[in-house]
């Protein structure tokens, strides 16, 4: 309890000398999520949409009405609630992972946990805001009727005549012979919300929220857990082409002095002289139970509400496509807003902005990151000291930082062979790594 109550401590001391122009900035931010949540939920209550002409004999609007397979209740839980917990969970017990140095104060752990917090739910919140207001404002726009419309439509066939808005009958034909269009006013249902719900095929929303959501946790997953297709790390012109180990060996260099002439070798930081591995030890597959945790079944869960929606007759084809690819393209969007690249960004998702570039950037200036720091100006922190610690940023022998500000312990068998030490200067004047030379 009592190391508990020092860690809330720290916390709470550290969170003082945070910029408050930072904090109000990401504040905005989130109240602006809601916003165009809001606007969406207003699209989707809009009693006076568009409502496209339709034909009585269209037998693609003549399904029966069947009800939901997937409720909007069970949506949301699916696609908000479930990947809300999870990314929560992981961002918690996960972070920041088995390459933070063993004495790291607590402060600084949970630091780190709680703004890693923040970026998943930012990035959910806007994936999942943004693909709802586009999808309602969508549907609002395009007024395209569903498979069942002519069957939650009841239509008066004695007043075809009085709606009829084109084609090139004047009355009602069995037969189909001769085509008429007309409008919803021909419809006996008379509620506004119904019949937008009539007129709101296009595009799918379940599609569009499932895709969003579900989509997006998989991002998170595989950034966490490294999963995805392996790829080669050691560049094809420093590469070992020795076929076994046995070989690699023979022809390691015997001093120091010779390993820095080779173009082929690298010097750990113990010191020691490595050749570089063959391509094919470079990466590895990951376990199949993350690929079916993080990929298979989000994904596959995406598709199968997408296929309940035609199966129910709620949506046309396209209608499920667009959802989708609208889903799917803020789910990426909103996730690399907020988070590093999956192959580069070893897990983590960007840092914070600078206190003079929280609002505005203007011409001429790089980046969200400058000189000014992230904390208070009476308690300054130059570029190159991370967010979290105040610690210099730059990379140093034995005390390399991963993430930002959290120490690397690793010894050089643990880590992938572009991350070890090799001869040559950095900025720092220190061995650089992340490369083989």
């Amino acid at each position: 309890m009592a190391e508990a109550s020092n860690s809330a401590k720290a916390l709470a001391k550290g969170a003082m000398h945070i910029s408050k122009r930072i904090v109000l900035s990401y504040l905005i931010d989130w109240i602006l999520i809601f916003v165009i949540a809001g606007i969406g939920g207003a699209f989707n209550r809009l009693q006076h949409s568009n409502h496209r002409p339709f034909s009585l004999q269209d037998p693609s609007i003549s399904y029966p009405l069947r009800p939901d397979t997937v409720t909007v209740s069970v949506l949301l839980v699916v696609a908000l609630l479930a990947p809300l917990i999870i990314t929560g969970i992981v961002s918690l017990i996960f972070v920041p992972g088995p390459t933070a140095a063993k004495g790291t104060p607590k402060s600084l752990i949970w630091r780190r946990k709680l703004w890693e917090l923040n970026t998943a739910w930012m990035g959910l919140g806007l994936s999942l805001a943004t693909t709802f207001v586009a999808t309602e404002g969508l549907k609002d726009l395009g007024g395209k009727p569903r498979p069942y419309a002519i069957a939650r439509c009841n239509p008066d066939l004695s007043a075809v005549a009085q709606y009829r808005v084109g084609g090139l009958g004047t009355s009602f034909d069995n037969t189909g012979a001769t085509p008429i269009l007309v409008s919803s006013g021909i419809c006996q249902e008379r509620d506004p919300l119904i019949l937008r719900e009539i007129f709101a095929s296009w595009p799918s929303g379940h599609s569009s929220f499932s895709f969003a959501g579900l989509l997006y946790l998989t991002l998170f997953l595989c950034a966490k857990f490294a999963t995805g297709l392996p790829y080669q790390t050691v560049d094809r012109n420093t590469a070992n082409e020795n076929t076994f180990e046995y070989d690699q060996n023979l022809r390691r260099p015997t001093s120091l002095s010779a390993a820095s002439n080779s173009s082929n070798s690298s010097i750990t930081r113990n010191g020691n002289t490595t050749m570089p591995p063959p391509p094919r030890n470079s990466g590895a597959a990951p376990p199949v139970y993350l690929l079916l945790l993080t990929i298979f079944l989000p994904i596959g869960t995406a598709i199968f509400i997408c296929v309940s929606r035609w199966l129910d007759f709620h949506h046309h084809g396209i209608d499920i496509l667009s959802g989708a690819f609208i889903g799917a393209f803020s789910a990426t969007l909103s996730f690399r807003y907020y988070h590093m690249s999956i192959r580069r960004g070893s897990g983590w998702s960007w840092g914070a902005r600078s206190r003079g570039r929280a609002f505005w950037v203007g011409v001429g200036r790089d980046g969200y990151v400058g000189d000014e720091g992230w904390t208070t100006g009476k308690n300054d922190m130059a570029r190159g000291k991370d967010i979290e610690t105040g610690h210099n940023g730059m990379v140093h022998k034995h005390e390399d930082v991963i993430g930002a500000g959290i120490a690397d312990t690793r010894t050089d068998q643990n880590m992938n062979v572009d991350e070890r030490y090799v001869p040559g200067p950095s900025a720092s004047g220190h061995a650089s790594r992340g490369a083989v030379v």
